[in-house]
């Protein structure tokens, strides 16, 4: 991963790449979540007596959580190899390295919002964001 500091300038811009593909992240984990779920309610089935079920099912299942995991992996390396660091799949949760008076700092991007627009120390996270 490159280690960079970004401006808030720079990690707006970074956005216009960054956005669909942390969208994207949030949506194959979202379904790679939902099929090993499923998966997960099957093997119980199957643990009990097996009646009924379609092997089709699990093996379409099985690929769906397979390829939909490698799809989330791909998302994750772009985003990685830009310098910025994922800090939740879920919510698609970026923060962007920066300086903020001789102190390191990170800019603070969810998806759904317009623009970076909050900052937080290294030790403080989500819960100690403060606007820009």
């Amino acid at each position: 991963m490159v280690r960079r500091s970004f401006t808030v300038a720079e990690a707006n811009e970074a956005l216009g790449v960054l956005r669909p593909v942390a969208e994207e992240m949030v949506r194959r984990r979202r379904a790679l979540v939902e099929a090993e779920s499923r998966l997960s309610e099957l093997g119980a089935h199957i643990a009990g007596n097996g009646a009924g079920l379609d092997p089709r099912e699990l093996a379409a299942l099985d690929a769906t959580a397979r390829n939909e995991g490698e799809a989330l992996a791909r998302c994750i390396a772009r985003i990685e190899e830009r310098g910025v660091l994922i800090k939740d799949l879920d919510a698609g949760l970026l923060d962007f390295p920066a300086q903020h008076g001789g102190d390191e700092v990170l800019l603070c991007w969810r998806v759904g919002e317009p623009k970076v627009a909050w900052w937080h120390g290294l030790d403080e996270g989500f819960a100690g964001r403060k606007p820009l």
